[in-house]
């Protein structure tokens, strides 16, 4: 439950995502004690640190590949995973310098040192999950037209007129749809963390939500081409930095939904609010609004002006072309639903490129 007085863990507390939690959590529950953990080992991380601690959120600096960082914390009443390698490359010959090895100990291993940890003090656990634990081949298959979206520009849409697959339905990708093999390596970890984070409160009796999120895009993200993808972008184009369309017929037409963390937040306080032991919950965190990557650079030549964007036809391992979270779950259990639109994220991201414009070279994007 909610009060007052109790105090939330947040891992990965600097980055992106983690820094967004822990300020609104500040703000909901203000006799609440906040502390972040993060190893600062993202670029663009350490921007957060001083800011969070002004917030009045206790900022430490360690890394949940080892447990005694994160024993030498607690107890807590809360704790909320959001440390990971984010990128479905990881562990991959274009993963850049995440090993396999290394995508495991973050992802997986880490993990399992915060359910350890979480299991003696008792405590709660959030753990933040992704789309990509959903099965890529059947991801890669699934039944699209390419049709012309908003501001006239290309998009792959579902054929209403075909067969859909278990789990799919016109409003986006549901809960049940299909985790087999392979979800990259990426996915592999945390739809791993996702059983393991099960089994322990099944066995410990306490609350447990695991949220699997689309794509979350705002100002202040550390974006790359791989991870952040709409943050990245924007940039990109806002600093007319090279910007290619690559697969699906380098036209632009593969879609994603996106998220604000703010909205990330506000349903995670409602769902720590009603949350039991005994009843975990696994729900969709998500826009469920679909955006093509065409429609993203027609609406960044409307705001920032033309700028050239490359075609490259061949697609990537692990690129799929549509991916749209349901998030009618949420909505249906918690009344939830995003306030922000895909637009009003875009305008947001586009300001800070404009105040903050060497954002990529800070970040490494």
């Amino acid at each position: 439950h909610l009060t007052m007085a109790m105090r939330i863990l947040v891992t990965g507390g600097c980055g992106f995502v983690g820094a967004a939690l822990c300020r609104r959590f500040v703000e909901a529950l203000p006799d609440a004690a906040i502390t972040s953990l993060d190893s600062l080992r993202r670029r663009g991380s350490e921007t957060n640190l001083g800011p969070l601690e002004r917030h009045g959120v206790k900022v430490v600096h360690g890394d949940i590949r080892q447990a005694t960082d994160i024993d030498s914390l607690g107890p807590f009443d809360w704790v909320i995973d959001a440390a990971a390698e984010p990128s479905v490359l990881a562990g991959t010959s274009a993963g850049g310098h995440t090993g396999r090895r290394q995508l495991v100990e973050h992802n997986l291993l880490g993990t399992v040192n915060l359910l350890e940890a979480a299991a003696r003090w008792q405590a709660g656990v959030v753990l933040l999950s992704t789309s990509r634990v959903y099965s890529i081949p059947v991801l890669t298959a699934l039944p699209l037209v390419a049709t012309t979206g908003r501001r006239g520009a290309s998009t792959y849409a579902v054929d209403p007129d075909r067969p859909l697959p278990p789990g799919l339905s016109a409003a986006g990708i549901g809960e049940s749809f299909s985790t087999a093999a392979p979800v990259s390596l990426y996915g592999a970890t945390k739809l791993a963390c996702e059983t393991l984070a099960l089994e322990y409160a099944h066995a410990t009796g306490t609350p447990l939500v695991i949220d699997r999120c689309g794509v979350l895009a705002g100002a202040g993200q550390f974006g790359r081409a791989d991870q952040g993808i709409f943050s990245w972008w924007i940039h990109r184009w806002a600093a007319r930095r090279p910007l290619s369309f690559i697969g699906f017929g380098g036209r632009g037409l593969q879609v994603r939904d996106c998220l604000h963390p703010d909205d990330l937040a506000d349903l995670l306080l409602r769902q720590l609010a009603i949350a039991r032991g005994g009843e975990p919950e696994l729900l969709h965190a998500a826009g469920g609004v679909a955006t093509s990557l065409a429609e993203l650079s027609a609406w960044c030549e409307q705001r920032l002006g033309r700028h050239d964007v490359a075609a490259a036809a061949e697609t990537r391992p692990y690129d799929i072309p549509w991916v749209v979270l349901d998030p009618a779950a949420a909505t249906s259990r918690h009344g939830w639903s995003p306030t922000r639109s895909p637009e009003s994220i875009f305008e947001e991201i586009a300001c800070h490129a404009e105040r903050h414009p060497d954002w990529l070279d800070r970040c490494g994007g």
